[in-house]
């Protein structure tokens, strides 16, 4: 039950019509099912980042021109503009209107400081700040601070986001990301082979010297790194296979060919404060996980997560995980708990009790 949200508006970081998931999207399709009038907005794309090639023509054209009303109901908005926001002239409160969308609604959760414009206080009277990761400094950090000055609760994806906020004068919460369960739950199977995956961006948070050092000491384990345009700064070993992005959909598929999910984090300081939603969909499909240690994440070897906190434990938790029950049911367990089902609920409470202005 949704209570008294019967229209909430996303402003997110990431659009729907990519290979990855985000829990914006994830929170906007329970709330849409269980009838509420739903809209995601996210960041637009712009002709500068298409000049640049942040985005490609392929990308774009994956993307539809206009709202979009998928199967569970969500009207996803992905603007188009001349100037990456915040500088051009578009704001929130225009997007709606130009394509016709009522911009009055029962809460607004917003997780992409960048969307942030005076009109968006307008839009209701229940303003949420959802941050998903850290802002040390730059415009994000700017914006930031004014959306928690204007907003009436703050619910942060880990505790280490939420004290890099600093003092709240408002309602807040910590809620994780949480997982789809019943998208990624093997049915009854046998046990894996010495398969270790990586499914998510490659960017400066992936460690590929990590992989390497793995791969290197296990040469006889398959080490698949899946994400975008992979594009390793260092030679592989030829366990290493780059079969490129795939599908949200086929992704349970393909971590069931596993034993192991690997979460290898490198020591950018954004690390500190992620709640990667791989952890629970890796448990969900059965496998052990190996990651490095963080204020977020830490050893729980009962349900089959081992952490390392250098080059020196890192080979021993992965030899861990190798080790560990297969199919892991225990992690299924774990991560039947953090379904998102669960989370919206926590979510559509904290909303609802939130003083209205």
């Amino acid at each position: 039950m949704t209570g008294g949200l019967r229209r909430v508006l996303f402003l997110s970081h990431s659009h729907a019509f990519r290979a990855f998931r985000v829990g914006s999207h994830h929170y906007a399709r329970e709330l849409a099912r269980r009838g509420a009038e739903v809209v995601h907005l996210s960041t637009p794309i712009s002709h500068v980042h298409r000049r640049l090639g942040r985005v490609s023509h392929s990308e774009e054209s994956r993307v539809p021109r206009g709202p979009h009303r998928d199967r569970d109901g969500v009207t996803h908005l992905v603007p188009r503009t001349t100037m990456p926001t915040p500088f051009g002239t578009l704001t929130a409160g225009r997007a709606l209107r130009q394509h016709g969308i009522d911009t009055r609604f029962d809460a607004v959760l917003i997780d992409q400081p960048l969307l942030w414009d005076d009109s968006v206080r307008g839009l209701s009277d229940r303003l949420v700040y959802r941050p998903t990761d850290l802002y040390p400094a730059g415009v994000k950090a700017r914006m930031q601070k004014d959306i928690i000055a204007a907003a009436d609760g703050v619910t942060a994806t880990s505790g280490e986001v939420l004290r890099g906020l600093g003092p709240l004068r408002q309602p807040h919460l910590v809620v994780g990301n949480g997982v789809d369960t019943e998208h990624f739950v093997a049915s009854a199977e046998s046990e894996r082979s010495d398969v270790c995956i990586y499914v998510g961006a490659l960017d400066r948070r992936f460690d590929w010297q990590q992989v390497c050092a793995w791969a290197q000491a296990r040469p006889r384990v398959r080490f698949v790194v899946v994400g975008p345009s992979p594009e390793p700064p260092v030679p592989l070993p030829e366990n290493i296979e780059l079969p490129g992005g795939v599908a949200y959909s086929t992704l349970p598929t393909l971590l069931h060919s596993a034993r192991v999910g690997m979460l290898p984090l490198s020591d950018d300081p954004l690390n500190a404060g992620r709640s990667p939603m791989k952890l629970y969909e890796y448990l969900a499909a059965g496998l052990s996980v190996v990651a490095r240690e963080t204020p977020v994440l830490s050893d729980d070897v009962s349900a089959g997560l081992f952490t390392y906190s250098d080059e020196g434990t890192a080979i021993a938790a992965l030899d861990d995980a190798l080790s560990h029950a297969s199919p892991n049911v225990a992690g299924v367990g774990r991560a039947r708990q953090q379904s998102w089902s669960t989370k919206t609920d926590l979510l559509v409470d904290f909303v609802l009790k939130l003083p209205r202005r």
